[in-house]
């Protein structure tokens, strides 16, 4: 039976804090400190567990293997004679966040019938432009039916392609056909926007999406300048709901006239910013939320916790939720490692709308699944990495090996060493 199904990315165990993510906010100001990564990878398993109990259907993508040795040779150099911002940008375990692998159409969107996969070029940063390949690989293997899948490369650069952080979709229901929204950024300001209209564009013909039932809109400059670096800093979809914050976009009267005549079932909620700014939104991470429909139909907001440790953003959740309005629940999650990186809840997951019985079930989970990975990570996982064990005059060697070692046993627990 065709449902939504949320793969998360589980935080790699290299996860740090090195600040490469120009423009996000919460990567730059939380630069140089310790990380923990058995924690941070501990806090996504929880995550998923809240939506396996919402009675969602829940899959996982595995870390990359890091350091990234085939790129670091492809700029003529390795791991331990790199500078250190090399050093850094191939360690990055920036692929944990989901949301950027890939976009992705369902099949009831395509004019074939199948279910399109693009997997996100990142260009615009160094540290994640060398993604793609391992991304592409896990999606090939995850969804190898071609009768039912069917996976492009990904967009060329210059065109910035940052996945479905930039993408959302409008449906009655989950496997109705839908409207796909694609929302780009204009370069020009203090921050750099990452997604182009072109290669928006671009994806939705590779994906024969009907025109009709395509929409393309601007990002408001004044949310990428306050760090919405992604759309869904400030925007999320589910089903027939728009929750979105009144400064999303450029031109809204325009995005929300669009929108209504492509998807007129469409419940748009905007969110005034006389009662969350545009700070306090991106501070908060209230739209990087999961917006789901869990088993018993109540339409669930699942937020970081420091949404509902914001006073005002709290009292916005509590009186949204409280209304006759489609959002009537809402749940919190603490995923503070990953915040503090700059990645809330939707930022961990990618969203695919399929046939669960079509995938291959290695990238599925269940209770008894999740208990095996968090005891791999627990015994694996380094418990901090200081920045100096990577940005330091000399590379910590050491840890090199604890990272590798770790990302080969959850591979062998899993039956898919193929990856390592």
């Amino acid at each position: 039976m065709t449902t939504e199904i949320n793969f998360d990315g589980i935080i790699g165990p290299s996860h740090n804090y090195a600040g490469l993510s120009h423009g996000n906010l919460a990567a730059t100001q939380n630069a140089g400190t310790p990380s923990y990564p058995r924690r941070a990878a501990l806090e996504g398993i929880d995550k998923m567990r809240t939506a396996l109990a919402l009675g969602l259907v829940q899959g996982i993508l595995l870390p990359h293997d890091r350091p990234d040795d085939r790129w670091l040779a492809s700029l003529a150099t390795t791991y331990a004679d790199a500078p250190p911002i090399l050093r850094a940008q191939a360690m990055s375990a920036s692929a944990m966040w989901a949301a950027n692998a890939a976009t992705v159409s369902p099949a009831t969107d395509s004019a074939d019938g199948r279910c399109h996969f693009t997997p996100a070029n990142l260009v615009t940063m160094p540290h994640r432009s060398h993604e793609a390949a391992q991304t592409a690989r896990q999606l090939a293997l995850a969804f190898a039916d071609p009768a039912c899948f069917v996976h492009h490369a990904p967009i060329p650069a210059p065109f910035g392609d940052e996945g479905a952080a930039n993408h959302m979709r409008l449906a009655p229901a989950h496997g109705e056909a839908g409207v796909e929204l694609f929302v780009y950024g204009v370069t020009g300001g203090a921050f750099p926007a990452r997604q182009s209209r072109d290669a928006s564009v671009a994806i939705a013909r590779a994906h024969r999406l009907d025109p009709a039932r395509t929409v393309f809109i601007e990002q408001s400059p004044e949310a990428i300048a306050a760090g919405a670096f992604h759309n869904d800093v400030v925007a999320v979809a589910n089903e027939h709901v728009l929750f979105v914050h009144e400064q999303a976009f450029a031109d809204p009267a325009t995005a929300y006239a669009a929108i209504r005549a492509a998807a007129p079932f469409v419940e748009i909620v905007e969110v005034p910013a006389n009662r969350v700014s545009l700070a306090q939104a991106v501070k908060s991470y209230l739209f990087n939320a999961q917006l789901v429909t869990p088993a018993d139909g109540r339409m669930t907001l699942i937020v970081p916790a420091e949404a509902s440790g914001d006073p005002a953003v709290a009292a916005y959740l509590t009186g949204m939720t409280e209304s006759n309005g489609p959002v009537r629940a809402f749940r919190t999650v603490d995923v503070r490692q990953s915040m503090a990186n700059g990645g809330g809840p939707a930022c961990l997951r990618l969203r695919v709308v399929a046939d669960p019985a079509t995938i291959d079930p290695r990238f599925l989970v269940d209770a008894a699944k999740l208990d095996r990975i968090s005891a791999i990570i627990a015994d694996y996982w380094p418990e901090t990495i200081v920045p100096s064990q990577i940005l330091g005059e000399a590379p910590d060697l050491a840890l090199v090996s604890t990272i590798r070692a770790a990302r080969n046993a959850l591979l062998a627990s899993l039956d898919l060493s193929v990856l390592a």
